[in-house]
C-alpha cells in the first residue's frame, strides 16, 4: 500500500473520531446513530494509522506532500 494521506488529513480524521467518542460517552448520541458513527470513527482511526485511504486509490487522490524530483 502506497501512502495517500497527508498529515492534515490524518489529523482531521483522528480529531473527528475523538469527537464521536466523546459524544458517545457523554450520551449525546445513542442507538443506531451511535453505532454508525462509531464504525465510521473506527475506520477513520485505522486509515489514519496506516496513512492509506482505500477510497482515494481508485480516484488517484493523494493528500501527501509532493516531493521535488529534479
Amino acid at each position: 500500500m502506497k501512502k495517500n494521506m497527508g498529515s492534515a488529513d490524518r489529523f482531521i480524521r483522528i480529531l473527528l473520531a475523538i469527537i464521536v467518542g466523546v459524544l458517545y460517552y457523554t450520551n449525546i448520541i445513542d442507538g443506531t446513530l451511535a453505532i454508525v458513527l462509531g464504525v465510521v470513527a473506527i475506520i477513520f482511526l485505522l486509515t489514519s494509522f496506516v496513512s492509506f485511504c482505500p477510497l482515494y486509490a481508485p480516484f488517484g487522490i493523494s493528500t501527501c506532500k509532493r516531493t521535488n524530483t529534479k
